[in-house]
């Protein structure tokens, strides 16, 4: 069983068309029976979405409608026409750079019975760029969240109590696997790398029998660029899973080696 997670930047990334098409190629290709991403954004001012991709599971809780240039409607449209079936759904959290519903995406091959619309941040601010919200959806007897957390230095809306909210959530679950920006560097120590570890949480990476390097931003991106690191490579793009698993492969996708950039993120495939 193979997960992935990226987060697609969507809409904001110049030839974004052209980029998502390469990315559902490579889904239709290796079909994980769950991806997650993060960064999923339509224009809040496009018009409404006129034909809902099959699969879609509404997330509770969630009064913003899909509009016409939804960039996981898109991806699920795109993966039909190729004869794939995912059930899919979308949380939006906030605006994003003053013009886009910014939001999350699961996608599962296995049928999705029940959606969790988690709010993680102290602010319920739809307005507010800095707002966090999670996604779960349950496959079968497990959960699966995409993740999008705040910076640990944060003064505002800090990492911390964000993490602590999720844990207790999904570690609540029989098995669940947070997928995503934990936006928590994994080779700094005292952090939140850190402290998701001494939450019990298992990092696949460390699982994994096999590893690449793991990097997945390798140049300055926004929310990092005033950070002293600004230009080192980071490993904040990760999966975990509640228990430990058998993981047979984690390597990085979509950072121009084996595949093209698709984002200033590349993503992560776990083999389990």
């Amino acid at each position: 069983m193979k997960l992935l997670t990226l987060n697609t930047h969507s809409l904001i990334i110049p030839e974004h068309e052209a980029k998502r098409e390469i990315f559902v190629d490579f889904i239709a290709k290796e079909q994980p029976e769950v991806f997650a991403l993060q960064e999923v954004n339509q224009t809040a001012s496009a018009p409404l979405l006129g034909e809902v991709p099959a699969g879609y599971y509404p997330c509770p809780g969630n009064n913003v409608p899909l509009k016409a240039d939804n960039h996981a409607a898109a991806v699920a449209k795109m993966l039909a026409q190729r004869g794939i079936h995912y059930d899919w759904s979308w949380l939006p959290a906030k605006i994003g750079y003053d013009i886009y519903d910014e939001g999350a995406a699961v996608f599962s091959r296995t049928p999705i019975t029940a959606a969790e619309n988690l709010l993680l941040s102290k602010s319920d601010d739809y307005s507010c760029w800095k707002t966090r919200r999670t996604l779960g959806i349950c496959a079968g007897d497990v959960w699966y969240y995409t993740v999008h957390l705040g910076w640990w230095k944060d003064e505002v809306e800090p990492f911390a109590p964000q993490w602590e909210t999720l844990s207790r959530a999904a570690g609540a679950k029989k098995t669940a696997f947070l997928l995503g920006d934990f936006n928590s560097e994994a080779d700094v120590r005292g952090e939140g790398y850190d402290l998701v570890l001494r939450s019990g949480w298992q990092d696949t990476y460390r699982l994994a029998q096999e590893r690449d390097e793991g990097y997945t931003v390798v140049q300055a991106i926004d929310g990092w660029r005033d950070a002293p690191d600004a230009e080192a490579k980071k490993r904040i793009d990760q999966i975990w899973c509640s228990k430990a698993v058998p993981v047979k492969s984690s390597r990085v996708v979509f950072n121009g080696l084996r595949e093209p950039q698709v984002s200033d993120h590349a993503g992560v495939l776990i083999e389990l």
